[in-house]
């Protein structure tokens, strides 16, 4: 009889946050918000303090959320910060309303991606068959670690935590389930630096009781949507009928959020997957428009295509769909994408094809974010042989002789510029 599955979920403490504190451990016990625009408060820290390592910097001198101009979300709050109700991917101006006293500071992205590698290659070290879920948050089979099993894998995830600690200076919780699906759920039962087992016959007391919403893979719009059936908790959705769920939700995902409810996932650790695809955006400080602002807007979109063809170059890949994301004044989002033939990782021509996108959008609105992605990614030189034609792909020796016509879509456009209905137009 093979082993009983122990899956765990480690999730760093409030990582972003937490490795700013290890720069300035003076902030500790302090609410702290990590987001914004970019990094210049260190330079402006040592500048007034010359003499002084940044740990010996004085609190006071810190910049605080109510100063705080721009345009920035919320990347992560430390715990203090976040008993006002601050939390992740808020915006830093309502954050601001609410714990005007939190110290800001920027994303340090170099840093963060160093404890991220330290800390994972630190668990591989213990128990090898990890999956990487993001730069905070990994899987971890147990099941077949010598010591997996005692008291359920506490033993194992007390280890695991110690030389996570010794090594970084970081804390992490960690919850061990017989699958991927309770373990998330159970390593946020217990932060920070907590441990909770769980076992099949806990789902009943243990997760049943919670919001469906805590269920990995069950967003804002399902959950409106089950709440208007009136279904509000895990336990209210494992109740329910299965023709009922696949009536309203689909046959493929009203039969999964059923097995969910009853704890039910069979997925495996898996140590290596290929990435689905990759992206590049930016918000801007203040609203763009495309036709006052269209030089600074052509500029952006060149960088980013630019830096897009350099990380799937950079990681070895290729793109086949190229697609843009564009978030306006209002907060509404566009997306549009685009499949050509053949394979590229090149930056002009990605920003070609995502050009050809950009024309297929109204852009009459002013802009708050500009985005650009690669999907349909193969690893360069093991691109698939083309498939027989199809009307929805082109070629890109064919996107690149497509005349990009900036000025006179533009010289359109501003026909708008008084109010009135604006064509489509590219920057």
């Amino acid at each position: 009889m093979p082993p009983i599955r122990r899956i765990a979920h480690l999730d760093m403490d409030a990582f972003f946050a937490s490795v700013e504190l290890l720069r300035y451990p003076q902030l500790k016990g302090l609410p702290v918000v990590i987001g914004g625009g970019r990094r210049k408060v260190d330079d402006a820290l040592l500048a007034d303090h010359p003499e002084r390592q940044p740990r010996f910097i004085p609190v006071a001198d810190f910049p605080l959320l109510r100063d705080y101009v721009g345009r920035g979300v919320i990347t992560t709050a430390t715990y203090a910060a976040r008993q006002f109700g601050v939390g992740s991917a808020m915006g830093m101006m309502k954050a601001a309303k609410l714990c005007p006293q939190a110290i800001v500071l920027p994303v340090d992205f170099d840093e963060v991606r160093r404890f991220s590698r330290l800390f994972k290659t630190t668990i591989a070290d213990i128990a090898p068959l990890v999956e990487d879920r993001g730069v905070d948050e990994v899987y971890i089979d147990f099941t077949d670690v010598p010591g997996g099993h005692r008291e359920g894998g506490r033993v194992l995830a007390r280890l695991i935590q110690r030389a996570v600690l010794e090594k970084t200076g970081l804390t992490c919780s960690i919850g061990i389930a017989p699958n991927k699906l309770i373990a998330k759920m159970a390593s946020e039962f217990n932060k920070p630096n907590g441990i909770s087992v769980l076992y099949e016959a806990d789902v009943p007391t243990r997760i049943w009781p919670l919001h469906v919403r805590k269920i990995n893979g069950i967003g804002p719009k399902a959950g409106e949507k089950l709440a208007a059936l009136n279904i509000h908790t895990i336990g209210e959705l494992a109740a329910q009928d299965p023709d009922f769920l696949i009536k309203r939700f689909g046959k493929s995902t009203g039969a999964w959020m059923l097995e969910a409810a009853w704890g039910r996932d069979n997925r495996p650790v898996v140590t290596e997957s290929e990435p689905v695809s990759m992206s590049r955006e930016t918000t801007f400080d203040r609203d763009l428009h495309a036709v006052r602002d269209r030089a600074e807007l052509g500029a952006i979109f060149t960088a980013l295509c630019d830096k897009l063809g350099a990380d799937l170059q950079r990681k070895g890949y290729v793109a086949k769909t190229i697609g843009i994301k564009l978030r306006y004044d209002d907060f509404r989002i566009a997306t549009r994408d685009q499949t050509v033939e053949s394979y590229t990782s090149d930056g002009p021509t990605i920003r070609k094809i995502a050009g050809l996108c950009l024309k297929r959008v109204p852009l009459s609105q002013r802009l708050r974010l500009l985005g650009v992605r690669a999907s349909l990614l193969a690893r360069q030189g093991e691109e698939p042989p083309p498939a027989s034609k199809n009307a929805s792909d082109m070629p890109v020796d064919q996107v690149n002789k497509w005349p990009i016509a900036i000025n006179s879509i533009a010289d359109k456009a501003s026909n708008d510029v008084s109010g009135q209905a604006a064509p489509d137009q590219l920057f």
